[in-house]
């Protein structure tokens, strides 16, 4: 447990963990690609460490060399696991790992922990059976452990209903080694990190806008080649240091190198909706990714806003803290079309409004998010993480704002995206 009381302020200057995201990423596609790659300034996390993980038990090669990694990619030729593959607590190393080993010709089982397990995985299962490959397993494969036997793919046409970023990763990555063409259409851009980094490892894909939406094509049997990654900031281990700068009266910030991917930093985009001072300094691109530096002051109490269905995709990950800073804002605030949090690492909506309920907030639960009316101040309470990292994060952001001594039940989950969290809280923090 933890207990955290009211902060002055937040100021100075800091550079949160890397992109999470990215980081997975560009461990799973250097592996894949042949020769030797170099990560810079990659996510140590328990999350990232599951990928990197499962990439060694296939056979790759990796070296550490402080915050760096250097991957000798061995193309799409793994080795056949000796042992079960585990993905913890990550997702996204479940999800886009199903991909990868469709297109092997051996056998592998993939589990996780308890969470995970719990998880659905028939939206990525399913089109991938139907690209060819053999996949079994609990409740007809929709969770962990699963058994996969690859190759022989074909690629197909598959409308990405929920906009998964994860679904259409492992599509992608299922389709580099499958006959004739793979197209992925989705009604919202999802987060586009893997066709950025496709582009940057020297793959060719089509991407349009198309009457259905947005459409990505890649052609079959590419080969990637190694290159040099750099991980920009995360915009979500960035997002809680924001929303306390904008809740903290005196408070300023400016957090260095983060990525401002248009997919991903619409958290930004609404707290500036809602009057606060958010800017982009030295706007530049770093392997192929927008970044920039963010410079966030306090600017008075902030406007209840409103969060569309299609806006949901490019801020999935932010709104447990932005239900925190709604329920500070003057107004009513509303949430809609975020069912998807409902299956991550807890039942983030019930967890929100249970918690925010706690603190003295006027919460209404939703099948697909959540309406809020802002109070001037939160009381202090017990937060219930259930395990869940960023519900951890969001209501140690809440505490800071509260009056009295708020208690975090299980503040070491945060390890799973940002492990040096409360120290760099600790930092910034004037107390």
């Amino acid at each position: 447990m933890l207990s955290l009381e009211r902060a002055k302020k937040v100021k100075g200057e800091l550079r949160v963990p890397s992109d999470k995201s990215i980081s997975h990423r560009a461990v799973i596609f250097s592996s894949l690609a042949r020769g030797e790659s170099f990560i810079k300034e990659w996510l140590d996390s328990a999350d990232t460490r599951a990928t990197l993980s499962v990439m060694r038990a296939l056979g790759v090669r990796v070296k550490r060399e402080g915050k760096n990694l250097r991957v000798y990619g061995r193309g799409y030729s793994l080795s056949e696991p000796v042992d079960v593959l585990n993905a913890k607590n990550s997702g996204t190393t479940a999800r886009l790992m199903l991909g990868v080993l469709s297109t092997q010709p051996f056998f592998s089982t993939l589990t996780g922990d308890k969470s995970l397990r719990q998880r659905p995985m028939l939206r990525v299962v399913e089109p991938l059976r139907r690209m060819g490959a053999d996949i079994k397993g609990r409740q007809g494969g929709d969770r962990l452990p699963v058994s996969v036997v690859g190759g022989r793919l074909k690629g197909i046409s598959f409308y990405n209903e929920k906009s998964s970023a994860q679904v259409k990763s492992s599509l992608l990555l299922a389709g580099l080694r499958a006959e004739g063409y793979t197209q992925v259409v989705e009604p919202t851009l999802s987060r586009d990190h893997t066709e950025r980094m496709l582009s940057a490892f020297g793959a060719k894909l089509r991407r349009e806008k198309v009457q259905e939406g947005h459409l990505v094509e890649l052609q079959g049997f590419q080969d990637l080649e190694a290159t040099e990654i750099v991980c920009p900031a995360d915009p979500s281990s960035a997002s809680f240091f924001v929303a306390l700068a904008a809740l903290l009266e005196g408070s300023e910030l400016l957090l260095k190198e983060v990525l401002v991917n248009p997919t991903r930093d619409r958290f930004f985009r609404k707290l500036k909706e809602m009057g606060a001072s958010v800017s982009y300094e030295d706007l530049r691109e770093l392997s192929g990714e927008p970044v920039a530096d963010l410079r966030v002051e306090y600017s008075g109490r902030l406007k209840a806003v409103e969060v569309r269905p299609e806006e949901v995709p490019s801020l999935i990950d932010e709104l447990p803290v932005l239900a925190v800073v709604m329920a500070l804002a003057e107004g009513t605030s509303r949430v809609t079309g975020a069912q998807e949090l409902r299956v991550k690492e807890s039942d983030r909506i019930r967890a929100v409004v249970e918690n925010l309920r706690a603190m003295g907030a006027k919460v209404e639960e939703l099948p697909d998010g959540f309406e809020i009316e802002g109070v001037e101040r939160l009381r202090s309470g017990k937060v219930k993480t259930y395990g869940d990292h960023r519900i951890a994060m969001a209501f140690s952001v809440a505490g800071l704002t509260a009056q009295g001594q708020t208690i975090i039940d299980d503040h070491k989950c945060v390890s799973v995206s940002y492990p040096e969290f409360y120290r760099d809280l600790d930092y910034i923090l004037v107390r």
